[in-house]
């Protein structure tokens, strides 16, 4: 396992007028009742801590008390928009219960705490910068994934909706290990996990950029990862910041797989998630045809990157038309195009 070493600052990318287009088509564009910058204008914070004490780099933020009730509606409003098409006879009994702000990582996101008066149940979205990186990894990772993902998107503020899981770094402690119970299970979904960020170069997979869904099944338990982080999509130059398995961080995954899974299985994993991408690929073809128009057209990545990933990629494959592209989308539209041919 190599040490990989991610940017540490990626620029913010602006939505161009092709991605656009694209999202007023598949109703992603909408106009909402506030924007990023608003929540910036929090006059008051507090550190959050986890139940042991440590810092979660999570702070609440408090709002002028002029301005609170007028905000608080507001954030109210948004989910109904996103849930519930808007209908404001649900809103009567939500209540934003809080407003937290994380300032690690690229996206800056504010998280909303939305809860149910009626029976105390809690659910959450985001609101942050709208990046076009990002906005490509959620498209993708609606399209091509097992996974739905909920998004929308108004100048430069993107709302997203909560995705439910265990994070990754969270699920190694001690005190969640006993959800394990098919550890075969569980490497098999790391392999198929791995496989699809490399198809869809999704890059900086470590732990905490990804959550673990964990559901019975009838005789036993599944378990599904969900990367929750899409800042790195089609920007870093080396493959293997694609690829999960290289990551420090996830070494206790990588583990399981060299422990319970062969070299033959591996590739039959590997295949079968292949194969069910370029499923997804050929019923959306349209769509993602679309998409990847919109990303030849826009720049996501510099030019040092796109020159790394492009002969990397062309090695690894034996595929010389990766050394033709010009920019990262048509990395993407080639990467995908080979899937399909194989």
């Amino acid at each position: 396992m190599e040490t990989n070493i991610i940017s540490k600052k990626k620029p913010f990318y602006k939505i161009n007028d092709y991605l656009k287009e694209y999202l007023s088509k598949y109703n992603r564009m909408i106009q909402i009742p506030f924007s990023y910058n608003e929540l910036l204008r929090y006059f008051f914070s507090i550190p959050q801590k986890d139940k042991l004490g440590n810092d979660t780099l999570w702070q609440t933020v408090m709002f002028q008390p002029f301005e609170m009730e007028d905000i608080h509606h507001r954030l109210v409003k948004m989910y109904a928009m996103m849930k519930f098409d808007g209908n404001e006879s649900f809103m009567e009994h939500l209540l934003v219960e809080r407003v937290d702000y994380c300032a690690f990582g690229n996206s800056k996101p504010f998280r909303i705490c939305i809860v149910n008066q009626y029976n105390d149940n809690h659910d959450y979205y985001y609101v942050k910068i709208a990046d076009a990186s990002r906005i490509y990894g959620l498209e993708l990772e609606d399209i091509l994934s097992p996974n739905r993902i909920n998004f929308l998107v108004n100048q430069d503020t993107l709302i997203e909706e909560h995705i439910v899981g265990i994070p990754g770094d969270m699920f190694m402690k001690p005190e969640y290990r006993w959800m394990v119970v098919n550890e075969v299970r569980m490497a098999k979904e790391f392999v198929k996990f791995n496989e699809r960020c490399f198809v869809r170069l999704l890059g900086d997979m470590r732990a905490y950029n990804f959550v673990i869904d964990v559901t019975a099944d009838f005789d036993d338990v599944q378990y599904r990862f969900r990367a929750i982080d899409f800042d790195q999509q089609c920007y870093e130059g080396k493959k293997t910041l694609y690829l999960p398995q290289y990551y420090k961080e996830n070494k206790h995954f990588v583990d399981l797989c060299i422990k319970l899974i062969n070299e033959e299985t591996m590739k039959q994993y590997q295949q079968e998630e292949r194969s069910l991408i370029a499923k997804r690929y050929k019923r959306a073809r349209k769509r993602i045809d679309l998409l990847l128009e919109a990303m030849v057209k826009d720049t996501i990545s510099l030019p040092e990157k796109e020159n790394s990933l492009k002969k990397e990629l062309a090695a690894y494959y034996n595929h010389p038309p990766f050394l033709k592209c010009a920019n990262m989308g048509e990395i993407m539209r080639v990467n995908l195009n080979l899937l399909i041919e194989n």
